[in-house]
């Protein structure tokens, strides 16, 4: 199996190269001139340097791939910006160049079998919201975990609904809106494509995260709003299994959303967190929404001001302020065979656990 894996540099790329080197897939790292191979340093990796941005530059190189090496068997399009200073970048970097890949992959012949794209929950954005009368969560049979942990750690009784791949999407950041767009775009290109969604995605070498480890290990901890808050993560070597579940399988068109199975109460995340790290009192401050707010909104001038990127902006706001992440996974579970291995209790153990052998923490 021929595969070519874009933003290979990056958190969710180097997974995937690992993982599919791991399966005895034929491996090509697709990135930039400049990127870093810090993570890529296995010798069976091919690499070929994909300039998105500049679609004349961009068929030159893939004419020059095709010439000594044919085309490939699958793709997955991992590549694109989750960090942009601009709006306008978002569309630059997510779906131009999306549509310039796709574009040059025709005029050159170049279409793979399979085209898989890694898109983000947050394209739906809050389309569930709204809260409705408790009712419990139902989790597929599949997804096991210590009764101990459900117990602590999840929702049992929600009061949303969950969010499903067929929810018209109502993004409400450059992102999402961004993404979303190349996702229309490739249901329109007529090549088989197969789309997944991951929501919060975390583990070794994820720096967002991170920074709540950071901010735990000095004792403190913020969340924003008072209406309840239902969270869903996957660990990045889960999100990594799912896409390659769909590699060989007829699953043209579909879409699909990501997580570990469980929904998550606000603190699970945090405890988890200042449990591995061993920290004795931690001061939790919950934030109004308007506040929240207010912060973001003047981080991201400065941000535009200075030209370098803050952690927290309007995209980050819509993000954080969400009530409702929850998604509905039983189609994976299903339809490839997706069970997830790590629950958060066990994700962030390991993650940790890196942290502390790299020195981060």
């Amino acid at each position: 199996m021929n595969i070519l894996i874009t933003g290979a540099s990056g958190f969710i790329g180097s997974f995937l190269c690992e993982e599919a080197l791991n399966r005895s897939m034929d491996v090509c790292a697709g990135m930039r001139a400049h990127s870093s191979r810090k993570y890529l340093m296995d010798s069976r990796l091919r690499f070929v340097v994909l300039d998105l941005s500049d679609k004349d530059r961009l068929l030159t190189q893939l004419s020059d791939y095709k010439s000594s090496n044919g085309k490939w068997d699958v793709i997955v399009h991992a590549g694109g910006a989750t960090k942009c200073l601009n709006s306008d970048d978002f569309y630059k970097h997510n779906y131009q160049c999306t549509r310039n890949f796709v574009e040059s992959l025709k005029q050159l012949d170049m279409l793979p079998e399979q085209f898989i794209y890694i898109s983000s929950l947050s394209v739906l954005g809050p389309c569930r919201d709204d809260m409705v009368t408790k009712h419990s969560i139902k989790v597929d049979d599949a997804v096991k975990a210590d009764q101990s942990f459900v117990d602590t750690y999840t929702v049992k009784d929600s009061v949303y609904e969950p969010i499903m791949s067929d929810d018209v999407p109502v993004p409400n950041t450059a992102y999402g809106k961004s993404k979303v767009m190349s996702e229309r775009y490739l249901a329109e290109s007529g090549i088989n494509y197969t789309v997944f969604r991951p929501t919060g995605v975390y583990g070794p070498r994820e720096k967002d995260y991170f920074l709540m480890a950071q901010s735990i290990k000095g004792h403190f901890d913020s969340a924003v709003g008072f209406q309840p808050q239902e969270i869903t993560f996957v660990y990045v070597r889960d999100l990594v299994n799912a896409i390659l579940a769909a590699v060989g399988k007829d699953v043209c068109g579909k879409v699909y959303s990501v997580s570990d199975g469980f929904v998550y109460n606000s603190r699970a995340f945090s405890d988890l967190i200042q449990r591995e790290l061993g920290v004795k009192r931690v001061i939790h401050v919950t934030f109004p929404v308007w506040f929240l707010g207010l912060v973001c909104y003047v981080s991201g001038f400065f941000s535009r001001l200075t030209g370098k990127m803050n952690a927290l902006n309007m995209d980050k706001f819509n993000i954080l302020k969400q009530r409702n992440w929850q998604c509905d996974i039983t189609p994976m579970i299903k339809e490839l065979g997706y069970v997830p291995e790590w629950n958060l209790e066990r994700g962030v153990k390991e993650t940790i656990e890196w942290y502390k052998k790299e020195k981060w923490l």
